[in-house]
């Protein structure tokens, strides 16, 4: 891809809108979504059998009704559950509604959910006989907060279907800025309009979205009005890849350090050097801050291994602290040499407990948009002085406060890492999948943005990269049959490696590591 995927926020694609409205009537983009939906489920929905477009009380539900009389009037088998009074549509969908009936769609007015739940169930209808799929046009991208009431027995009734459900725009229940739901569609696959919208790929969005696809409508942008968030795709770090030249040498590609690995944790410094040697740092040194370091890799004898007070750090072009290096006194000093006046030159990734001993840290460590911070949710909380809710109700505040507060890159791990600069740049990254949700994944993350960093590479293409190939590494293992479950994170190295040579061949045309 040449350009990053842009990302934008419920505010923007409002805007949008508004400029679109003013050039034609409102009803003409509606037909121009209902128009794409009708056309891209005639490719993905199951045929043979009936769609029901379950449609809501909003612009969602007028897109869906455009959509089922399109295929309707091309001869697919269609129905129509509108789950809210007719004469209570907005302009718009009551337009789409008249046209339905015009048409002779079949349909069911149903009663509209109530927000609080009643003293019985709702209960949905029986479903069409031959239903193929459900298409879901009930809520909208304006949703801001946790559905209540029957619309929870819907969704749930729905979701229990037997039958692939595809969402219109968004999942109902999904709150496009920040990817939170407590209960929503989950579909199949998605069609989102005019621009893809943030929450679908980070947060919950990726369990519910399914696959996403975008059609902008043939909308052009307004002034004013530009993308704050990317996707994290290739497009985004490709031209800032180190190079291998003919010539080079391991001096050509960095000194790089990993600190950690107290008592019974040496592997997780391990992980992390096997990774970073996988993704072509020249040298990689392995700091121990146990009493008993081992005397080399048995796996990977390139590997340098010694004491952590025998690296010498003004060497280093890069430095990872943090995996397996506890909070005890050992570990304390290595943080203390990042404070604001003590010369450095290495760039640096801060894991794990490096992390924990940062948030307990009176007086913060200097870092700059040079360096790396990674960490899961509960870390993050630390760091923010809050909690895990706060921070996974809106994880890209939360990500861009960290590196606000910390003046560094900071990559907030989880369902769509979310990677956000000093400056305000944010990314959220496709790649990845459950089968990372296991012990030492994070080690091997860290080692490799420290191999990248230690290559050159700034620091936001940095994290950018190793997020991204970390994430694909995994998505590669699952595709071979390893995983989801049992996917263990030193098989993680390899497969970075293969993804990133074919990536280097791809995007710089020339042979990759």
């Amino acid at each position: 891809m040449d350009t990053p995927t842009p990302l934008y926020l419920t505010r923007q694609i409002r805007a949008i809108e508004a400029a679109a409205f003013q050039r034609e009537p409102s009803y003409a983009v509606m037909t121009r979504a209902g128009r794409a939906a009708a056309r891209w489920l005639d490719g993905v929905a199951p045929g043979g059998g009936t769609l029901l477009f379950v449609a809501g009380p909003g612009n969602n539900g007028g897109d869906a009704l455009v959509a089922a009389t399109m295929l309707h009037r091309a001869g697919r088998a269609v129905r129509v559950w509108l789950l809210a009074p007719p004469e209570r549509l907005p302009a718009d969908a009551s337009q789409a509604w008249h046209d339905a009936c015009v048409a002779k769609v079949p349909t069911d007015i149903l009663p509209p959910p109530a927000p609080a739940a009643g003293m019985a169930p709702y209960v949905l209808p029986a479903f069409p006989p031959r239903m193929s799929a459900i298409v879901d046009g009930l809520l909208g991208i304006g949703l801001s907060r946790a559905v209540e009431g029957d619309l929870v027995t819907v969704i749930e009734q729905l979701n229990h279907a037997p039958v692939p459900r595809f969402a219109l725009d968004i999942p109902s229940g999904l709150q496009a800025d920040t990817g939170v739901a407590q209960q929503a569609i989950r579909a199949t696959a998605t069609l989102t309009f005019i621009g893809a919208k943030p929450g679908l790929y980070t947060g919950q969005g990726r369990d519910f979205a399914g696959t996403v696809s975008t059609d902008d409508l043939g909308l052009p942008l307004p002034d004013g009005v530009t993308a704050e968030i990317m996707l994290n795709e290739p497009a985004c770090f490709a031209h800032a890849l180190p190079a291998r030249l003919h010539a080079s040498h391991k001096g050509s590609f960095g000194n790089l350090a990993i600190i950690g690995g107290d008592a019974g944790m040496c592997g997780a410094p391990l992980l992390g050097a096997r990774a970073a040697l996988r993704l072509g740092a020249g040298r990689v040194h392995v700091g121990f801050l146990n009493d008993a370091p081992p005397a080399f890799d048995v796996q990977h004898p390139e590997l340098m291994l010694r004491a952590a007070s025998q690296i010498d750090r003004a060497a280093m072009d890069a430095i990872v602290l943090g995996p397996g290096m506890g909070q005890g006194t050992r570990a304390q000093p290595w943080l203390d040499l990042l404070n604001a006046g003590t010369p450095r030159t290495a760039r640096h990734v801060l894991d794990a407990d490096a992390l924990n001993l940062l948030a307990q840290a009176r007086t913060p460590p200097h870092l700059n948009e040079q360096d790396v911070l990674t960490p899961h949710p509960l870390e993050a909380a630390r760091l923010l002085s809050g909690n895990i809710a706060m921070v996974q109700t809106d994880r890209l505040a939360a990500a861009r406060a960290l590196s606000k507060r910390y003046g560094a890159v900071s990559v907030l791990k989880g369902s769509g890492t979310v990677v956000a600069a000093p400056d305000g740049r944010l990314a959220i990254n496709p790649t990845g999948n459950a089968a990372l949700a296991t012990a030492g994944t994070g080690d091997v993350l860290a080692g490799m943005t420290g191999a990248l960093l230690a290559q050159g590479m700034p620091g936001w293409e940095a994290a950018l990269a190793a997020v991204w190939l970390h994430g694909a590494a995994a998505d590669r293992l699952v595709a071979q049959g390893a995983g989801m479950a049992g996917l263990a994170a030193g098989d993680l190295a390899c497969a970075a490696r293969a993804v990133y040579r074919e990536l280097v061949e791809l995007m710089q045309g020339s042979p990759g590591l």
